[in-house]
């Protein structure tokens, strides 16, 4: 069988993310289970090459892939259309085994990264995954939104959890002194500036790192200023992060919304507790008291003392550490492959 993903960006894109991570780590899976996979995605110079199986096709730009995509959709078995920046790419037009991967709703997500009138059109057309005939969802929070916000038919909606990687991402040793991380792309509904308030606010003495690059890289190092505690690493690689995770005493994540919390189940992986706000899917993949703690949205007084309660005491920090790496152990790379493997067959099937 032939499979296409269709993604703005490939796995060696200068900005690839989350999105992209998904689509690897399914892909490479589902070629060892004997699906051909290729990976179509705008051209910003890489070769077209191949990687653990999956076949790389690359064409137009940002705006003009959307364009060119159905030219190649036709071609194949199944496409599963990767929504990560809202606009979908319409493959359903020229294939009716066409399925949106949605990985978040970005109905209120556009009115702080676009101006108003592009923020207007962008939301018109993400309305438009309602007429796929199949949608995966990263989680039953991203299920909720399709339907309520998209009036997406829910029958059409099949919940596939992201995964991990647990012989790259598992606990390492903790330093004796608290590290504090937070780490994501730096866009604005994302609130990197709101880890240094929260930060700010604490009682006990830690170090926080901030990793990750992108638009807001000048504003969090003028809000860090001459703080020798706040350290700025920028875009860090794969083994950086997973020895961050390893390190730290407890992640951050301030997102006005996320779809997926894939830095929260990287970093249960790796043994680190988190505080989050109780926005998106967190209270889906967060417990209280168990791999972490909720906070109202920006309530930076409540994330700090429930930082602090972490932070002060490495009993605590230990116990939920143990309770965060048993919690990441129901999420999995491979039983997530072999989801997508059953759903893609049924629907090459039907």
């Amino acid at each position: 069988m032939k499979l296409l993903f269709i993604n703005h960006r490939d796995i060696f894109h200068p900005q690839a993310g989350g999105a992209e991570g998904v689509i690897y780590e399914v892909g490479r899976r589902l070629v060892k289970k004997g699906i051909e996979v290729s990976w179509l995605s705008e051209d910003v110079g890489n070769p077209d090459d191949e990687l653990e199986g999956i076949k790389f096709i690359h064409a137009g730009g940002k705006y003009t892939l959307h364009f060119i995509s159905s030219r190649y959709a036709k071609d194949y078995d199944v496409v599963i259309d990767s929504v990560a920046h809202a606009v979908p790419f319409f493959s359903y037009r020229v294939n009716e085994k066409s399925i949106a991967l949605v990985h978040h709703v970005h109905q209120d997500v556009v009115k702080y990264e676009l101006n108003p009138l592009l923020a207007f059109l962008v939301r018109q057309l993400e309305k438009k995954i309602k007429n796929y005939p199949y949608v995966i969802s990263v989680s039953n929070t991203t299920k909720n939104e399709l339907v309520k916000r998209l009036h997406v038919d829910e029958s059409k909606i099949s919940v596939i959890h992201n995964g991990v990687d647990h012989e790259k991402y598992k606990p390492g040793e903790k330093p004796s002194t608290p590290i504090v991380l937070w780490i994501g792309r730096m866009k604005r509904y994302k609130n990197p500036l709101d880890a240094i308030k929260i930060f700010k606010k604490l009682k006990t003495n830690a170090t926080l790192y901030i990793a990750g690059g992108g638009d807001l890289e000048e504003e969090v190092r003028r809000a860090i200023g001459g703080n020798k505690n706040i350290i700025y690493l920028g875009k860090v690689s794969e083994s950086q992060k997973v020895k961050l995770y390893q390190q730290s005493w407890a992640i951050l994540s301030t997102s006005f919304i996320e779809g997926w919390g894939m830095t929260i189940v990287e970093a249960n992986a790796c043994g680190t507790p988190s505080i989050a706000y109780s926005t998106g899917s967190m209270p889906e993949i967060i417990e209280d008291g168990v791999n972490g703690f909720l906070v109202p949205y920006q309530d930076f007084n409540k994330a700090a003392e429930r930082l602090d309660y972490i932070l002060e005491d490495e009993n605590v920090m230990k116990y939920l550490s143990k309770r965060s790496y048993e919690s990441s152990l129901k999420y999995d790379w491979n039983k997530t492959a072999e989801e997508y493997y059953k759903y893609i067959w049924k629907i090459a099937e039907s």
